[in-house]
């Protein structure tokens, strides 16, 4: 698949020519991000930092919290890529500093090793220093000890003038299980696929900032072994990961999708495009393109908007069905309805009582003891909590979103009774 790639300098999105000459000016890191992570991870490049001359450490952390981000950048110590690994980095590219011994103290798949390389030469030190080493004996080396190598052809890189397939496959074959990503004269639509039918990523940046192709062209030409018609089924989810229905895409569709960010799906019955919620209202917003392993299908996740996905007016084309997601609508709906009889609009106007009946709910589900209190109390928290979250307008995939970033930290804090309050007075 492609990785788009946000390499910064001065808290700005920019891209260099062969790793010195800085050619444009890529504009806000965040509204990149926003374009680029509907594909799935971005990496991002903190080239101050890997020079040597300040560091983008702010803006990064703004940046990981948002989506999920492979960091890299002056990374020279475990304890620096702890850091960033606590910090909710999906993964950390280390590049001057990788070796068994470093790599070999963080998670394996959560390491990737950073490898650039000048005519096949390793360079280090922001590409200034040469080492004599082969870039494909660095990475036989590190190979146990790292989940992924980013290999970049330093010479190459920025000068949309192809890059070297044969270099990428010698690095592929000492590689072991490790995902390669290439990086570094990627050029076309073609470079991206011919490199993801061996099972490699491309980073790209310089091809995707001057429009040489737009990124929902480099999605769409991954895709394999279509239908007759030349197709290929879509699962749409909302961003709970909810089943809404089953429609079909086609390169065409998959890339405009992505580059206007809505659902744009393919109508076998009017062999036309066709976007959702044109004619209903029911629109959507586009969140994430996901390809299966073998390339053959999609799964769109967005966020659905009005009555529902089905045109049945339903959430689903499979119906209704009650979930938290659903209990989430309706409290936002009911909390901000003005009936002074609802006890939801009285929690949303009462901040004193919702919190004192998040504390007395909480307690009381601390004290069940059967299966049967247990859920009941459980139910009571859950409706409280939801309340609360709505009041407030933070949404549960907010909250998920959170449990994922902490899910991700290596280092954990003790399990420990916090002392009350008042306890120092």
């Amino acid at each position: 698949m492609i990785v788009p790639s946000i390499d910064l300098m001065d808290g700005r999105a920019v891209q260099l020519r062969r790793g010195r000459e800085r050619v444009l000016d890529g504009g806000d890191p965040f509204a990149r991000l926003e374009q680029f992570a509907m594909a799935g991870e971005v990496a991002v490049v903190d080239l101050d930092a890997a020079l040597g001359r300040g560091s983008n450490t702010s803006v990064i952390r703004n940046l990981v919290r948002h989506s999920p981000c492979r960091v890299g950048g002056g990374i020279r110590t475990v304890e620096a890529a702890e850091r960033w690994l606590d910090a909710g980095a999906a993964r950390v590219m280390v590049g001057t500093a990788a070796s068994p011994e470093l790599c070999g103290a963080l998670p394996r798949e959560r390491v990737i090793a950073a490898v650039d390389a000048e005519r096949e030469t390793v360079v280090v030190d922001g590409w200034r220093s040469r080492t004599g080493r082969n870039v494909v004996d660095v990475v036989g080396e590190l190979a146990p000890y790292v989940g992924g190598f980013l290999v970049t052809q330093v010479e190459r890189e920025g000068m949309l003038e192809g890059f070297d397939f044969d270099l990428v496959t010698r690095v592929v074959a000492v590689a072991g299980n490790a995902r390669v990503t290439a990086a570094g004269g990627i050029t076309t639509v073609d470079d991206v696929a011919r490199l993801d039918a061996i099972s490699v990523d491309a980073q790209v940046g310089m091809a995707l900032y001057t429009g040489r192709f737009t990124l929902g062209e480099a999605v769409a030409g991954t895709l394999q072994r279509a239908s007759s018609e030349g197709l290929w089924p879509t699962v749409v989810c909302d961003e709970h990961g909810t089943a809404l229905g089953l429609v079909w895409s086609s390169r065409e569709s998959v890339a405009r999708a992505i580059d206007t960010r809505s659902g744009v799906y393919w109508s076998r019955s009017r062999q036309a495009l066709w976007t959702k919620g044109e004619t209903s209202g029911n629109r959507q917003v586009l969140r994430r393109v996901e390809l299966d392993c073998d390339r053959d299908a999609l799964r769109f996740i967005v966020k659905q908007q009005g009555a529902g996905f089905c045109h049945r007016e339903t959430r689903s084309c499979w119906g209704d069905d009650f979930t938290l997601a659903t209990l989430e609508r309706i409290l936002a709906e009911r909390g901000h309805s003005g009936d002074p009889t609802s006890g939801t609009v009285r929690l949303f106007r009462d901040e004193v009582l919702l919190a004192a009946k998040l504390r007395e709910e909480a307690e009381e589900l601390g004290q069940a003891v059967t299966p049967d209190e247990t859920i009941h109390e459980a139910a009571d928290v859950l409706y409280f909590l939801l309340t609360a979250l709505a009041r407030r307008g933070v949404r549960l995939t907010d909250v998920r979103a959170e449990l994922e970033r902490r899910h991700r930290r290596i280092t954990r804090r003790p399990m420990a009774v916090k002392p009350p309050a008042d306890a120092s007075r």
